[in-house]
């Protein structure tokens, strides 16, 4: 399975912000399409300039949604802090949502495993679900030990270039060789069972970590009419600061490199940089764009967005496994496209089936609960 993956459903606050459903909806399309031109685009469109633009494209869906799974668990656990009263107890429920996470990947695995015939040793494949549950629980954590916002950008951001910069170190660690190769994965690259090391990918969740608490902040600072925190200055704080992040990380990839060993599209702190400026101006793009346009009704962006977890659990199987076998790696690269169009669709009403059924069993259980003898009496 190539790389991709949804937000864990972390609760936001009661003011959902919409901008975030609309670019996450933006993630699992670039999710799908890195997925669908993957395994079902032929050989020989597979050398063209074409296809390895679709797959840098393809390349920024999970970085993106390990970002904005840092986002939510700043805004998630700040909620909670809000309405419990408790800090601690906001980080430790946070916590557990990382660990449901976590069970979750081996779960997606054995149906992987199941449905597709594969090996049984791919059941420890490190895949992205893998990689995000622990990072949330460490972000969390850090959330709870920072007592004071400022303490927590600080860390946050600290702990963003930490990971990153001690990558190329890690991944030419010889000592690490001594790991079983399950375990050396979740560190750096390790046989089959690579996919999504600690190092640099649980980077993005605490850089989403460190955005999100600013998010945060103007929660709070809402409620004074003093404050000149919004959600509105932050998206121009994170379009210009994204940005220039970009701008530099990129031009510091020209430089001599500092480290042995580094390679700029795996392990280079400049290219973890340059998606970091990107994504982060992404985000404040997403704001405008959705008080432009989304923001004015329905979107079926922002509904893919909020079910980016569904439809990541089906369509990995459909677009890799049995299903769609007798198209694997036979269309070119032209009808690998239009099939691309016609998935998403499909997805996209996979989605609104999915929440009618959620209302529908809720309005189920709530009718079976007002009738009930209990209730009757």
């Amino acid at each position: 399975m190539s790389e991709a993956l949804p937000r864990p459903e972390l609760p936001l606050p009661s003011s959902r912000r919409g901008y975030l459903d609309w670019i996450r909806g933006v993630a699992v399309l670039i999710m799908i399409e890195a997925h669908v031109i993957d395994s079902w685009t032929r050989a020989p469109d597979r050398y063209g300039p074409a296809f390895a633009w679709s797959m840098v494209l393809g390349g920024f869906g999970a970085p993106l949604f390990l970002l904005l799974a840092g986002v939510a668990v700043a805004l998630s656990a700040g909620s909670k802090a809000r309405r419990l009263g408790d800090q601690r107890a906001a980080s430790v429920a946070v916590m557990r949502r990382g660990l449901e996470v976590f069970g979750l990947a081996f779960l997606f695995r054995l149906q992987a495993w199941i449905l597709g015939w594969s090996s049984y040793r791919l059941l420890l494949r490190v895949d992205i679900l893998n990689i995000m549950g622990p990072s949330i629980m460490a972000a969390a954590a850090i959330w709870g030990l920072c007592s004071t916002p400022r303490r927590r950008i600080l860390t946050f951001l600290v702990a963003t270039l930490a990971t990153t910069l001690v990558t190329p170190l890690v991944r030419s660690a010889t000592w690490l060789a001594v790991l079983p190769d399950p375990l050396e994965a979740y560190i750096r690259p390790g046989g089959i069972y690579s996919g999504f090391p600690a190092f640099p990918w649980s980077g993005f969740v605490f850089a989403g970590a460190f955005l999100g608490v600013l998010l945060d902040l103007a929660v709070t600072a809402s409620r004074s009419p003093r404050s000149g925190l919004s959600d509105a200055r932050l998206s121009v704080w994170f379009g210009v600061g994204g940005a220039a992040l970009a701008a530099t990380a990129y031009a510091g990839s020209f430089l001599p490199s500092v480290y042995p060993r580094s390679d700029f599209w795996t392990s280079s702190p400049s290219f973890f940089l340059l998606r970091v400026g990107l994504l982060t101006m992404a985000i404040g793009l997403s704001y405008a764009w959705d008080r432009r346009w989304s923001g004015q009704g329905w979107s079926w962006v922002q509904q893919l967005g909020r079910t980016s977890l569904f439809v990541y659990w089906i369509h990995v199987e459909m677009v890799y496994g049995l299903l769609s076998h007798p198209i694997h790696h036979r269309l070119t690269l032209g009808q690998a496209w239009i099939a691309l169009f016609l998935f998403c669709g499909l997805m996209l009403a996979c989605s609104l089936w999915k929440d009618r059924f959620v209302e529908r069993r809720e309005a189920r259980r709530h009718l079976l609960s007002s009738s009930s003898p209990a209730t009757l009496a």
